[in-house]
């Protein structure tokens, strides 16, 4: 895989930023891509999402800041920006300035309300746009506030990704049109398309808008965290019933004394039974114990711990 780089003759102005666009430019740089990230003096450096890129120091409020960025154009293929919607025109360098000088160029604008509506101009963050999406709702235990997932959800999976496929279509399409684009992303319709699947299940049964109560938010005992001896994590996700039932074997849970897996009147003393199991020994012991096996259990680690894990270091 390290060797497959399919944008190695692609080049992309990186207009700097934080949250989405950066690690958006990380992600075509490990396609290959060759990004040029344009940022303030001493600005906030964050050294994972800008490894293999080109910096270059510039003021984009003085003349010659941006006579830069537009002598650059014409070699480049896509150039994106997270900033909020009017701030690249106030500066001269909008879609129309930059579009002007190469037609071909795909320019990737990525906000959290997106570049028109109501609260377009508006403020926020991650928690804002998950939280007006749908998702922020349904995380987190039903008798305290949701839970933030950290800024997985909004700025990086609906954010960049969302970002990343869109610039890539575009380019596809510059190919065989010859005509560049200009891409609105908006974290909070790339959170919205994502709980697609919550709709989903809604219209079989499998959902309802109240948290705690749904097949991927906790309520089941085969989906869930359960704390060990040592204070730490173990997470179950067994939900298929071959999984299951192998969870429960390595466990020695008779299941009949159990009880059935999608029971909910079971719910509450299987989870409880589970919480006792597992709190009886450190997360090393439930480590070794399910290593390698087919039951959907796994530790959860700190970041820390995730880089010296086996199958982390084997994927590099």
């Amino acid at each position: 895989m390290q060797n497959y780089l399919p944008l190695k003759n692609y080049k992309f102005i990186e207009l700097a930023g934080i949250g989405p666009a950066p690690f958006a430019g990380k992600i075509l740089t490990e396609l290959g891509a060759k990004i040029v990230r344009i940022e303030q003096k001493n600005a906030l450096h964050l050294s994972e999402e800008n490894e293999g890129k080109t910096v270059i120091e510039l003021d984009l409020k003085t003349k010659l800041g941006r006579e830069k960025i537009l002598s650059l154009l014409p070699d480049f293929d896509g150039i994106f920006e997270g900033t909020r919607p009017g701030v690249m025109e106030r500066l001269k360098l909008g879609p129309k300035d930059c579009l002007q000088i190469n037609p071909k160029l795909i320019y990737g604008r990525i906000t959290g309300w997106g570049q028109t509506g109501p609260w377009a101009g508006m403020a926020g963050h991650d928690i804002n746009y998950i939280g007006l999406s749908g998702a922020l709702h349904a995380m987190g235990d039903p008798d305290y506030p949701p839970c933030p997932p950290l800024n997985l959800v909004g700025d990086y999976g609906a954010g960049s990704q969302f970002l990343v496929i869109e610039l890539l279509a575009a380019l596809l399409d510059a190919k065989q049109t010859g005509i560049g684009r200009v891409l609105d992303i908006a974290i909070i319709d790339g959170v919205y398309s994502m709980m697609g699947i919550a709709r989903s299940l809604e219209k079989i049964g499998l959902w309802q808008e109240k948290r705690g109560q749904n097949l991927l938010d906790g309520s089941r005992p085969y989906y869930r965290c359960y704390k060990t001896s040592d204070d730490t994590f173990m997470a179950i996700g067994c939900i298929e019933p071959k999984f299951f039932a192998l969870m429960l074997k390595k466990l020695e849970i008779d299941p009949k004394i159990f009880g059935e897996q999608n029971d909910p009147q079971k719910w509450p003393n299987q989870i409880k039974i589970l919480q006792n199991i597992f709190s009886s020994k450190p997360r090393i012991h439930w480590e070794e114990l399910f290593d390698n096996i087919d039951a959907c259990v796994t530790p959860v680690l700190s970041y820390k711990e995730a880089n010296a894990h086996k199958q982390m270091m084997a994927r590099q």
